[in-house]
């Protein structure tokens, strides 16, 4: 039972945050929030990520068996056998898809059914490839804020798009820099071969930059933010953005984003503060 829940990776769950952050922005203009089907949508997602991850170490087991680390995987050690796993895989899916189609919207239905399709294309083919890797990592994350705004039932804004999709890029890059100084090579995860150390540290400035002049903006634009209040929020997504990019330099972090969450209590208090500063923002709109 210790290996099968090592190998659904329960703490990564903890990148569904990215599911509730259209929250708060939505609610402030046509949203409906339902405790109920948001707590499903959750559900859904989580156990739909796990079938990948499952998936993911199924396929690499026997990169698996020769990575330092990856090789005390569920699988890759012998602790789950491939039978297992297939069956655990598929089980989980067809719960959280089901999870999904019964107790949400449509909309979020269809959301994980891509969020699915992107993880085959990833784990099967799209993670040897430079580039285009981390753009199917980010997206996984964009899917998770679709959901958000599937489950609340409103149309994400460019905006959110943008923002989203520039702070997953961020984190992706930071991850395929960790992996450079950790040490693997491309004999196990190909498309290594296609970095270095230079161009994913400027390609990593480039992507906080970004972030953070998409977010500033943003809060400019947000009809759903109060007058006088739009840039309450902005200061913690700057500090948050920096702080995570001193970690990845300083600390060699960045490997795996959710291990620098919860190992950085200054990360915690200032996504909590940006939650708070978030509520007391945002306001009403009519209309669409």
């Amino acid at each position: 039972m210790t290996a099968i829940v090592r190998l659904v990776r329960p703490r990564d769950w903890l990148k569904n945050v990215f599911v509730l952050m259209p929250l708060p922005f939505a609610l402030g203009a046509t949203g409906t929030f339902d405790p109920v089907v948001v707590a499903v949508g959750l559900a859904a997602m989580s156990l739909v990520s796990s079938a990948a991850y499952v998936f993911n170490d199924l396929w690499d087991a026997d990169r698996d068996r020769a990575h330092p680390d990856k090789q005390h995987r569920p699988i890759a050690a012998g602790a789950v056998s491939p039978v297992a796993a297939g069956v655990l895989c598929a089980g989980l899916a067809a719960v959280g898809g089901a999870l999904a189609f019964v107790g949400a919207p449509p909309s979020a239905g269809i959301v994980l059914l891509a969020y699915i399709g992107l993880q085959l294309v990833y784990t099967l083919y799209g993670k040897h490839l430079p580039l285009v890797d981390v753009v199917l990592l980010s997206s996984g994350f964009v899917l998770r804020v679709l959901l958000g705004c599937a489950l609340v039932g409103v149309a994400p804004s460019s905006w959110l798009l943008l923002c989203s999709s520039s702070l997953a890029l961020f984190l992706a890059l930071a991850k395929r820099r960790g992996d450079l100084l950790r040490g693997v090579d491309d004999t196990h995860r190909p498309s290594l071969a296609g970095y270095s150390l230079v161009f994913l540290e400027q390609s990593l400035t480039i992507a906080a930059g970004l972030t953070i002049m998409a977010y500033a903006l943003y809060c400019m634009d947000a009809p759903v933010l109060v007058p006088g209040r739009e840039f309450l929020t902005l200061p913690f997504v700057v500090f948050g953005v920096l702080e995570y990019l001193r970690m990845v330099h300083v600390h060699a972090a960045g490997a795996a984003p959710v291990n620098v969450l919860l190992s950085s209590r200054s990360l915690l208090v200032c996504g909590a503060s940006w939650v708070l500063a978030t509520i007391y923002s945002v306001g009403s709109v009519a209309g669409p």
